[in-house]
């Protein structure tokens, strides 16, 4: 690996640790006390958490990188099987609750909606938006396959995971056994093949 490559992986490292310490309760409970505005506190840290998003994606294809393994006639079986999925399930999470989570709904003087969602695809996954978000990156990791792609989609993996089992933790806070009962009856990332059980909330 190059000096850039390590670069990189410092980058992303630093990006997910930052996004996660601005996304912790107590921080943002710190922001909302002193600015008196949850709504404007999620939309300086999504526009942080895009714009920062953009940078490191710039430097991460301004450099070359080597091709780890050759591209054959199969290669089209991610574009079917995880690009076309993936891009699905994130369009349809990012439609659903992006106003909710950008803190749009504040700024436009609407009260924010606290409920737990089961309804929707969320009956086949607790966490689409990350499921679709995993099933695109690798999909087109296996199209593109340099190393540079390959320190993105693993970081992201092992981030998205780390960060689900704290989210989780924080929806059993917030919901208590409302949240239990539907944890034990849909999966997290992939969806039961027999569908969900019978009794799920």
């Amino acid at each position: 690996m190059s000096a850039n490559h390590y670069l990189l992986i410092i980058l992303w490292i630093i990006y997910y640790v930052v996004h996660s310490i601005a996304a912790a309760t107590s921080v943002k409970n710190f922001f909302y006390k002193k600015w008196k505005d949850e709504g404007l506190y999620r939309l300086i840290y999504s526009l942080f958490a895009f714009i920062a998003l953009a940078a490191i994606l710039i430097f991460q294809y301004s450099f070359s990188s080597p091709q780890l393994f050759s591209l054959n006639q199969l290669m089209f079986l991610p574009v079917i099987f995880a690009i076309l999925p993936g891009l699905m399930i994130m369009f349809i999470s990012i439609k659903k609750y992006f106003v909710a989570l950008s803190g749009i709904r504040r700024v436009m003087g609407e009260s924010e909606i606290v409920e737990l969602k089961v309804n929707g695809i969320h009956k086949f996954v607790r966490h689409p938006l990350y499921s679709g978000t995993i099933l695109f990156v690798w999909g087109l990791f296996f199209i593109f396959p340099y190393l540079n792609n390959l320190i993105c989609v693993v970081l992201l993996t092992v981030y998205v995971w780390i960060g689900v089992l704290f989210e989780e933790k924080k929806l059993t806070i917030v919901f208590g056994k409302q949240y239990k009962d539907y944890s034990n009856s849909v999966p997290r990332f992939i969806p039961k093949l027999q569908g969900i059980k019978k009794g799920s909330v």
